[in-house]
């Protein structure tokens, strides 16, 4: 690996460490490391950018603590695969600590999801499609509200990766058990209103059929209905 000693691009308050953080980051994002590689031994680190082992150390347990790369004793460390484990427990220790919460997180879906769903009308792929219509049947003959609950889950999980965004995609993951806890409220409340869920159903369904048929504009207005019904829903059910 080429030298590449430590400079400083950020004024005095910069420390050896943040430079060792910053040039492993350029590693792992830019693709020369990738989930699953070993990055290079302490001392090859600390001979390229010219700091002591010491700091080295202490940049990779900073990356180690942002989930970045995995730590085992005897081993050098190794890029892990992109996760959302940090943002699931912010979202989820907010939600416990504050109930309302969900109708704020209600409020980051509508961002996030209105968009996802037009992104995946111009991107779906066909087994992406099709994942979306199982994943509405599951909806469709589930027997109780978990059942129910976790076919919604996979459906709405299925709109952010057919929206072929990564990044949407794990925020969405980050978002998982509020999401489900939001949605059995929600469930609760839109059956307080009627006994049957084919209303409901059809909001889906509305959305993957616009998404189908590659139409941005109808699977984005689709989602934005279907979200106003929810918040509709989560509101009588929090309240309930």
């Amino acid at each position: 690996m080429p030298s590449t000693p430590v400079k400083s691009t950020r004024g005095a308050t910069r420390t050896a460490s943040d430079g060792v953080v910053e040039h492993l980051e350029h590693l792992i994002f830019d693709g020369e490391f990738h989930p699953g590689d070993s990055l290079p031994s302490e001392s090859e680190l600390a001979a390229s950018l010219q700091v002591s082992r010491l700091t080295v150390r202490e940049g990779v347990r900073s990356l180690a603590a942002r989930g970045l790369v995995e730590v085992s004793h005897g081993r050098r460390p190794v890029v892990t695969a992109p996760n959302a484990s940090q943002l699931r427990d912010f979202f989820s220790s907010t939600v416990r600590r504050d109930a309302s919460g969900l109708l704020e997180l209600l409020e980051v879906r509508l961002a996030i999801e209105v968009h996802a769903a037009e992104l995946a009308a111009r991107n779906a792929t066909g087994p992406q499609v099709d994942s979306l219509y199982a994943a509405l049947q599951a909806m469709a003959s589930s027997d109780d509200d978990a059942a129910f609950t976790a076919a919604d889950l996979r459906f709405h999980h299925a709109i952010t990766e057919a929206s072929g965004n990564r990044m949407i995609s794990l925020l969405v993951e980050g978002m998982v058990d509020p999401l489900k806890t939001g949605r059995l409220l929600s469930l609760r409340g839109y059956l307080q209103g009627t006994p049957d869920l084919d209303a409901l159903i059809a909001e889906h369904r509305a959305i993957v059929d616009r998404i189908a048929a590659h139409d941005p504009k109808g699977a984005a207005r689709a989602m934005r209905s279907h979200l106003a019904t929810t918040r509709r829903d989560l509101v009588r059910g929090l309240s309930g």
